[in-house]
């Protein structure tokens, strides 16, 4: 049975007609899920036709999740959904609440007929350069969150520009890409001075930074602060061997070392918003309740979600800045 058939007067270009012949043997049971497509070359000599034009084809139906190829032997049928109009690469550094509330908004605001498949790299390169190296050309979008990883734009000029957004993170050698972003370095400075009224009744504040996961800016904005509004200032990188002191303000990016200092604190007689500040960084339903109420420094991963859709929808390729808010509670 012939499973390609074309055209010649219609108005619809040769490539479309391949996809749609493609997913009528699909829908007919004429296809199945494992089954072996006719080749390039075939439908080329077949139909008279470009090997771009074949090729244009796969590439829809290979985005789309439809078909895949195997080296040397050609195309098979991977997924009998043909509803799936776009499937999109969603690389994030790690999983935690607050990218949960990202990733579920995402998927609200993005449609029903797209497929997402989610990865994550956990801050290592190698891990971060094989998930990508490994994508190529199996999805319509890709979304990827480098973090604070070194020379992420070497592997992602493997993947067409106009199909990859950026993610949180926007290193400098990546501007030239799409991309929903904080701003790091501006975004802590207007948090703590927000609360600098709060903060005048300490003498000290501590960043708990690491600067293998955590973003360079976010230290540049916390000693640019300290210096500009003469607080004394500390970096560590853990709190694992740091005693807390009475008048101390400690800012924490990641929510093990909030974990740690509160049970620290409670092994002192020092009173949390009398004695001692804690500032969090991305807020989560447990900090509204944690000890009556933890102070955060965050932005909006929900509008983050809703922002990544649209310009994937619209094909924009734009910087969205991701707006960033300090929510004063009973830590401070």
């Amino acid at each position: 049975m012939e499973i390609v058939k074309l055209l010649k007067k219609s108005k619809k270009p040769k490539y479309k007609q391949i996809v749609s012949s493609i997913e009528n043997a699909i829908v007919s049971g004429t296809l199945k899920k494992g089954d072996q497509i006719p080749s390039i070359n075939s439908l080329r000599d077949t139909h008279n036709l470009s090997r771009d034009t074949v090729l244009a084809a796969f590439n829809e139906l290979k985005n789309r999740g439809i078909v895949h190829s195997v080296v040397g032997k050609g195309y098979y049928i991977s997924s009998e959904n043909i509803s799936v109009s776009k499937k999109v690469f969603l690389l994030f550094d790690e999983l935690n609440a607050f990218k949960e509330d990202l990733y579920n908004s995402f998927l609200a605001s993005v449609g029903e007929h797209v497929q997402v498949d989610i990865f994550f790299h956990h801050f290592n390169t190698k891990l971060f350069n094989n998930l990508i190296l490994d994508s190529i050309g199996n999805y319509s979008h890709y979304i990827v969150m480098p973090a604070n990883l070194q020379d992420t734009h070497l592997v992602l000029e493997n993947l067409p520009k106009e199909k990859v957004y950026i993610l949180d993170q926007l290193q400098p050698e990546l501007n030239s890409y799409a991309a929903i972003f904080q701003d790091f370095e501006n975004d802590i400075q207007n948090g703590l001075l927000q609360g600098k009224e709060l903060l005048k009744k300490y003498t000290k504040l501590i960043l708990v930074f690491d600067d293998k996961v955590q973003p360079k800016g976010m230290k540049t904005g916390f000693q640019k602060f300290c210096a500009a509004h003469r607080f004394e200032s500390e970096v560590i990188e853990s709190i694992k061997d740091k005693t807390p002191q009475k008048n101390e303000v400690y800012i924490i990016p990641d929510d093990r070392n909030l974990i740690r200092l509160i049970k620290k604190l409670k092994e002192t007689s020092l009173k949390l918003n009398t004695d001692f500040g804690i500032i969090s960084y991305n807020d989560t339903m447990l900090k509204e309740i944690v000890e009556g109420g933890i102070t955060t420094i965050s932005t909006d991963f929900n509008k983050m979600g809703e922002n990544l859709a649209n310009i994937l929808q619209e094909k924009e390729q734009i910087h969205i800045k991701n707006s960033t808010k300090l929510i004063i509670r009973n830590s401070l």
